[in-house]
Parts: C-alpha cells; structure tokens; sequence
C-alpha cells in the first residue's frame, strides 16, 4: 500500500467531497482525508494505478492537478467560491481582490496573470460570473430584497448590479425572476 496526497480539479462543494470519497472507495482507493481540492488516498499500486484514480474523477467531473500553477488556480477558484457562495459577505464588506491576497497570500496582480494563462477568462470575469450565479440563488431563494443582495455582493447600487445582471445574463433581473430561472449554471462550469 502506498499513501499519496492527490490535487483535484473542480471540486466545489461538501457533496464532492462525499461523492468523490464514495467512488474512491467503490474502486479500492481508501481516503484517509478528503477535502475540497485535495485527498490523502491509500491504494495497492499492484491493483490500482493513477490511470484508474484519474478514471474514478473523470467519471465525475473532475480530475488529477499534476501541475503546480493550476494547484493554484484550484485554490484561486475554491477561495472566490468560499467568498461568494458560502460567507455571503453579510457581516462586512470585502473586496474580493484582498481577500484572495490574504487567503492564498500572492499579490492580486500574480494571482489574476497565473489564473489568465490557465483558464479562458480573465480573474475578475471569474469573479463576476460566480456573482451572477450567486445573485440567481439567492432570487430564487426569495429571502432578500435586491438592496440586501447587491450589499451582500458587493455591489455599490442595486442599479449597478441590475446593470452586470443584464449585461452578463442578457435579461433584466425582473425578466429573471418572471421567467422559468433555468439559465442557471454549475459553478464548476464558469471558466
């Protein structure tokens, strides 16, 4: 038996880390710690090869990180959606730009030119996109007034928000909320 510690790519949510440990196990892999981006497996290598591992998380959407700089981009995505989808950003505001610099602890700018050359889009898009998709579930959840979103968000107005709302949607908020709310996307999915 070998120990290894794997990084994986898109895992966003607690039901990752369950469904991922489940069909690791399914496969002879035993997880010792599991968390969002990484896992500490256990495996024969005379049964199981890092071809099989990689098989198990291509099956879910996932897969293996083998490359420092795209570690980090996982880390840069884990991190916008710690910030946007769970803390809310109810008790004070935080520019998104310092809370990545204190959590991951490299200057914006390096942060923003390593996710560039990793990803499709641009570190700030990145941000904005999950913002929408946030600003969706939480229309739908029918809890807040569009002021209590756009402060939970960030957003300086709510005709700000309106405006990123319908520029990166192409509908108005009301068309949103009217409408059968099914233009919403898989967070592992915005790049």
């Amino acid at each position: 038996m070998i120990t290894t510690t794997i990084h994986i790519k898109n895992m966003v949510s607690r039901c990752c880390i369950v469904l991922i440990r489940e069909k690791l196990e399914k496969a002879g892999i035993l997880v010792d710690e599991i968390s969002l981006g990484k896992a500490t497996i256990r495996f024969d290598e005379t049964r199981v090869s890092r071809v099989d591992i990689r098989q198990v998380l291509l099956e879910l959407g996932t897969d293996l990180i083998e490359d420092r700089e795209q570690q980090l981009v996982e880390k840069i995505k884990l991190a916008v959606i710690e910030l946007i989808h769970h803390m809310n950003n109810v008790d004070s505001i935080v520019r998104k730009s310092d809370y990545l610099v204190e959590k991951l602890g490299l200057s914006y700018s390096y942060l923003s030119r390593i996710f560039s050359s990793h990803e499709n889009i641009t570190l700030e898009r990145y941000i904005i996109l999950n913002k929408i998709e946030r600003i969706k579930e939480l229309i739908d959840q029918d809890e807040f007034t569009l002021s209590e979103i756009a402060f939970m968000m960030d957003y300086s107005s709510v005709q700000y928000l309106s405006s990123q709302f319908r520029n990166i949607t192409g509908m108005t908020v009301s068309e949103y909320k009217a409408g059968d709310r099914s233009s919403k996307r898989p967070i592992d999915l915005l790049t």
